[in-house]
């Protein structure tokens, strides 16, 4: 067995979802889930297959952002695995959805940050392990960053 870390290419301004699902219509189910919830979200997601004909299956409503998802999906090149890139919104908007798609069976992140997949590769084929979401912790934060925050949350909308 050989490990990798395999860096995603995130195009700027975007955020990504990455996750594991189980069936062929994956990418028809996340893009209903998306499209139902915020309409005028720009997408691309792509699915890689695991049996039959191994093929990495996309859709999404920008051509760019499907082009950016199929890459992530090629580039792990995992059995199951799905990528989103997103914009026009943030994966909070439509993780609960995406969760909600019978055949997805869970999600390793979330993010617009710079992220690296770590992958177990067999002869059989290659699986995710887990990502590196970003950067590690710096310290903890005092009390004018805390109050920066609660800010920062009801200046963008999340909270009241």
């Amino acid at each position: 067995m050989e490990l990798k870390a395999i860096r995603l290419d995130i195009p700027d301004g975007t955020n990504i979802i990455v996750g594991q699902s189980h069936f062929i219509k994956t990418v028809e189910d996340i893009y209903e889930a998306i499209i139902n919830t915020v309409p005028q979200m720009k997408f691309g997601v792509a699915f890689n297959e695991a049996s039959g004909p191994c093929l990495t299956r996309a859709d999404g409503n920008d051509p760019d952002l499907i082009a950016a998802a199929i890459k992530m999906a090629r580039d792990v090149a995992a059995g199951h695995t799905f990528y989103v890139v997103l914009t026009g919104g943030f994966p909070i908007n439509v993780l609960g959805r995406i969760k909600d798609v019978p055949e997805v069976v869970g999600l390793y992140c979330a993010t617009a940050n710079p992220v690296e997949v770590i992958v177990a590769e067999t002869a059989q084929g290659r699986g995710i392990l887990g990502v590196i979401d970003g950067s590690s912790p710096k310290g903890t934060e005092n009390e004018a960053e805390a109050q920066w925050r609660h800010g920062f949350l009801r200046k963008i909308g999340y909270k009241r």
